[in-house]
């Protein structure tokens, strides 16, 4: 997933929240929108709109494109998803007559993202096509070879490659899919019939032993040929770089270095960091990207900052990217114009970064040969952005396509939140749906649940299915080690060892220390061993040993504690904070934000966000009570999960360690709790802006410290510290504070704590709220 404020932060916080419950069987899906009854013969988008508004309406231009897509609800948001399927056709076929040009010459946005995306497309080739329609740019694509789409894909804009795949059916876009290929240099990934992994070995408290053991899991399985990657909980640089050494070490040792990067999905600035500090302990830099300046500020990215970062990069490993449709909008960047162009101008941008990387290689006597790559995560923000199963195939569909026409090895998260109406089988369904259309990979953990970021993905062995029924092939060279370290045979048939975590780990050791006497046989029957395999279990980090009836099955005893993970987590998203449990909490000020009910707070992110007027006015008693006395608010929500804030162990006893620590720390802190009622993290930044936009100490720094339940679905069911620490003179500017200048303390538990200990946990925290 998205690295921590480059993503992670910025995309719980704003896709919080989902659909439990499905849409009532015969329920419109799109009760309002962009109505378009009837069109003329031949006419085209820009025609129809002045036809209608009488002169040329740019937002109702937007708006008619938006028409053109497949229902979601992160369009109808933005309230330009077509009233129903007669005006998506027409929309369609406006669309289809338009004249590439001169969609060119209205692009939905213009700012320094788009001109980076307009001088990373060759113009030459944009010539050559401006006169087509639309229809006649589908056709093409559909009906020639590879050499020929490419000879013509490097001249379209990102707002054209966003627009062709709304005119495509799901077997059009497999087709294209089948068609075009972008392996990264010097390897098979991203190649016809092949279908990598990416290794996500996320630990909930950072520890290291709980990354080093899934990154043997996956090789247990032959699985994981394009990246080791990493989502950190902590952005801190020391573990960070924490991360990157026993990654890096595993490659080392098995002499992968130059076979396979790793990556810890931090901030792009941390990994730099990291770098400078402890030089060559870095391979691949990641960073999330948005479609926007607006959207990629809530990343801290900037265009000038990505460039600079891309000509840094002249080794064998270049940059890596995340992206998910939705996230702009999630964000409150929308700009009118819909989740699909928003999503292939992030592609764009990956586009002209990977050409800066060209350049910073060439510039330094290599060979030009980026190896950068991107992945979308489809459907990790929640039902706000589209809901069902079907929906996660066309979203995974149209990417690949947009990734591929921007010449780029895609990868995808094919994945789902609980809160969405998507199971553990419907995963595989989807799984099976995509596979067609031949992503460059996939990621890949033990299990479908991911232990930190509590959201369901491909596990290992869903690899393993895909390989067999679909005939996808690891990169060669990974395949040939997986051979000889003994997990298949020369046949690539699974060998006694397949799945055997300790195997590998014993493997690893040997190689690790050649003069080690002892045998593989007598290290992974050590106690050593089975310790350091029971106590990275106890963490609840997942591990997946041995299999079920197939090579592809998950062993059943897992298969069922995954599954009752799942169902406790529909649970825990529909749960509400106890009164009972609210009484406890020491000097209680309540308010509450606009959501109708748990329901409406899940589906409409948004009325969880601002606080109702008469919570406001709580708070302004609060603030004329404080007198500008306190530094520190500590307010808390259930988010997600009231479970993580109710259960025992948790904020009972977090809550009187942290106020200890904050105030050892010298920190002034509020003698009252806030206790807020559907609260999302923004709610967070609406009550710091009641509390102290009207200091007259305008230079003086105020801080909110947010507790606010997790995404549920781990064992942990753990919850988050938010901490906003910006000056006076920025509370006063309404949502000028946002998730950029925020730090998020995640994976919080009796069951996570540092050193099995609240006030360790807590340590941490007020150290990462001095470093803002």
């Amino acid at each position: 997933m998205m690295g921590l404020l480059g993503g992670v932060a910025a995309t719980f916080a704003a896709g919080c929240g989902s659909d439990p419950i499905a849409p009532a069987p015969g329920a419109p899906t799109a009760p309002s929108g962009v109505s378009i009854p009837e069109i003329k013969e031949g006419e085209d988008v820009i025609a129809y709109v002045i036809r209608v508004k009488e002169k040329y309406d740019h937002e109702f231009y937007k708006a008619v494109i938006g028409a053109a897509n497949d229902f979601k609800e992160g369009d109808e948001a933005l309230g330009i998803a077509a009233a129903d399927e007669p005006s998506r056709e027409n929309a369609r076929k406006l669309l289809a007559n338009t004249k590439i040009g001169d969609l060119v010459d209205r692009p939905m946005l213009e700012d320094a993202v788009y001109d980076l995306v307009l001088k990373a497309t060759d113009a030459t080739a944009l010539d050559g096509v401006r006169a087509w329609k639309m229809s006649e740019l589908k056709s093409f694509l559909l009906e020639k070879t590879e050499d020929e789409i490419k000879a013509v894909m490097v001249g379209l804009p990102s707002d054209i490659i966003g627009m062709i795949v709304k005119l495509m059916s799901n077997d059009e876009l497999i087709k294209v899919g089948q068609t075009v290929f972008n392996p990264l240099p010097g390897s098979n990934i991203g190649a016809k019939g092949y279908m990598g992994a990416r290794i996500q070995p996320n630990s909930p408290t950072d520890d290291t032993n709980d990354i080093l053991w899934q990154v043997m899991n996956g090789f247990a399985f032959a699985v994981g040929d394009v990246v080791l990657g990493n989502n950190p909980v902590s952005s801190e640089v020391a573990s960070v770089h924490a991360i990157e050494e026993v990654l890096k070490d595993v490659l080392v040792t098995f002499k992968l270095e130059d076979t396979l990067p790793h990556c810890c999905l931090a901030h792009i600035d941390v990994q730099a960091e990291v770098e400078k500090q402890f030089p060559l302990s870095t391979a691949l830099w990641f960073q999330s990207l948005g479609s926007t300046v607006d959207a990629n500020a809530t990343f801290d990215v900037t265009v000038e900052k990505m460039l600079n970062h891309a000509a840094t990069r002249s080794g064998k490993y270049g940059l890596y990217f995340e992206t998910g449709q939705g996230a702009d909008a999630t964000n409150g960047h929308g700009a009118g114009f819909d989740m699909v162009v928003h999503e292939a101008r992030k592609y764009g941008f990956a586009r002209a970064l990977k050409k800066k990387v060209a350049e910073a290689q060439k510039a330094a006597g290599q060979p030009e040969a980026p190896w950068v790559h991107l992945n979308d995560v489809a459907g990790f923000i929640g039902p706000e952005v589209f809901r069902t199963k079907q929906q996660l195939v066309r979203c995974c569909l149209e990417d690949i396509v947009m990734g591929k026409l921007h010449g780029l090895p895609i990868g995808l998260d094919i994945c789902s939140t609980l809160h969405m109406s998507v199971d553990l089988d419907d995963l595989d369904w989807c799984i099976d749906e995509i596979m067609p259309a031949n992503p460059a990979y996939l990621m890949g953990l033990p299990t479908k649940n991911d232990p930190m970021l509590s959201y369901l993905t491909t596990a290992f062995q869903d690899h393993v299915r895909i390989r067999e029924k679909h005939g996808f092939k690891v990169d060669d060279k990974m395949w040939a080690f997986f051979q000889e370290l003994g997990v298949i045979d020369a046949m690539g048939k699974p060998t006694q060892y397949f799945g055997n975590v300790k195997y590998v780990y014993a493997k690893y050791v040997k190689a690790k220390d050649p003069a080690d006497m002892r045998s593989v046989d007598e290290i992974m029957n050590a106690q050593e061993t089975l310790d350091a395999l029971d106590a990275v279990k106890a963490r609840g980090v997942f591990i997946a040993e041995g299999h079920g009836a197939n090579p592809w099955d998950l062993n059943p005893t897992l298969d069922k504690y995954i599954r009752d993970l799942v169902a406790d987590g529909k649970k825990s998203i529909l749960a509400e904070l106890d009164p009972a449990f609210v009484a406890t909490i020491p000097s209680a000020v309540k308010i509450w934000t606009g959501a109708k009910d748990r329901d409406d707070y899940i589906l409409h992110p948004p009325t969880g966000e601002q606080l109702k007027d008469e919570a406001v006015r709580e708070l302004e008693t609060l603030r004329d009570t404080h007198a500008g006395k306190y530094d520190v608010q500590i307010m808390i929500s259930e988010g997600l999960n009231a479970f993580s804030i109710s259960d025992p162990g948790h904020v009972d006893k977090f809550l009187p360690a942290l106020r200890a620590e904050l105030e050892k720390a010298g920190y002034k802190v509020a003698p009252e709790h806030i206790v807020c009622t559907a609260g999302r993290v923004r709610a967070g930044y609406h009550a710091g802006e009641v509390l102290y936009g009207k200091l007259a100490d305008t230079q003086s720094r105020r801080a909110i410290v947010h507790i606010i339940g997790e995404r549920p679905g781990s064992e942990h069911r753990a919850f988050s510290v938010y901490m906003t620490n910006p000056k006076v003179e920025v509370w006063a500017q309404a949502g000028k504070v946002d998730h950029d200048i925020t730090s998020v303390f995640a994976g919080l538990a009796d069951t996570t704590y540092k050193d099995k200990d609240p006030v360790a946990s807590a340590k941490q925290v007020v150290a990462q709220l001095k470093n803002l």
